[in-house]
């Protein structure tokens, strides 16, 4: 990929969370490549220092989107936005028996209400903007898309986060804000390694690869490509839909 400024988002201010790793940090790198002024957000400093280090015109903020008082903070210092990315999130393994109340409800807490905790935010700051904006929510195909092996928990959070992005979408076009969500397949990233590594089958990376129609993982690029259109206007005519990006896994 080209490391010069395309332009497809310049002049426009972006929010990002959990922007440390994977998905969240190409996006952050895209984004920025694209012309947009970047507000890149984790709960791991340290990690962030190595998205600051990869791309010092980025901001970053520790952030953690589980604190609500920390998320008003946050936005009550960014003067403009134009787009937010809600990519926080956490994959509990197990089925409806192996996952406890706790584990239920902190999945739900990290991966929806942080949503409902960004957008709360900042929907007021687009508003009063007058110039609408773009949010895209990270979402899965284990959700309501299609049921998959022990993810019980997660798959619920996606489903809502779908349904709350079409929510938001219907309530708020009035205003030109657009929502949607982005439903990935299995994205190899570091937190995908690090969940193979800690289950106890040996050939678990085998067994993912094999369920993979095209023979292989998506990119954390790849997905960042569809994020930068949904984020784009190029997309201005789209809201509330469900983009499902998983290598045909989902067919």
């Amino acid at each position: 990929m080209s490391n010069s400024l395309m332009g497809r988002l310049r002049g426009k201010v972006a929010v990002i969370t959990a922007a440390a790793q994977g998905i969240g940090f190409a996006t952050a790198l895209a984004f920025y490549r694209e012309g947009a002024e970047v507000y890149a957000t984790d709960i791991n400093k340290e990690k962030l220092e190595l998205l600051a280090a990869s791309c010092a015109g980025i901001h970053t903020n520790v952030l953690d989107v589980t604190n609500s008082e920390q998320v008003r903070a946050f936005a009550e210092n960014i003067p403009k936005v134009d787009i937010i990315f809600n990519c926080a999130g956490f994959v509990h393994n197990g089925t409806l028996l192996e996952c406890d109340e706790k584990s239920w409800d902190s999945s739900f807490d990290l991966n929806v209400k942080s949503v409902y905790r960004v957008c709360s935010a900042f929907i007021p700051k687009m508003i009063q903007q007058g110039t609408g904006g773009s949010i895209v929510n990270m979402s899965s195909v284990a959700s309501s898309v299609k049921g998959a092996a022990s993810r019980c928990v997660y798959g619920a959070t996606k489903a809502a986060v779908i349904g709350l992005s079409k929510s938001i979408a219907i309530d708020y076009v009035s205003h030109n804000i657009r929502c949607n969500s982005v439903c990935p397949g299995t994205v190899d990233t570091p937190s995908f390694r690090d969940r193979v590594e800690a289950l106890p089958d040996a050939n678990a990376m085998t067994k993912f690869l094999e369920r993979q129609k095209m023979g292989r993982l998506a990119t954390a690029d790849e997905i960042a490509h569809l994020i930068i259109y949904l984020a784009s206007d190029e997309s201005a005519f789209v809201t509330g839909q469900e983009f499902i990006i998983d290598g045909g896994w989902s067919m």
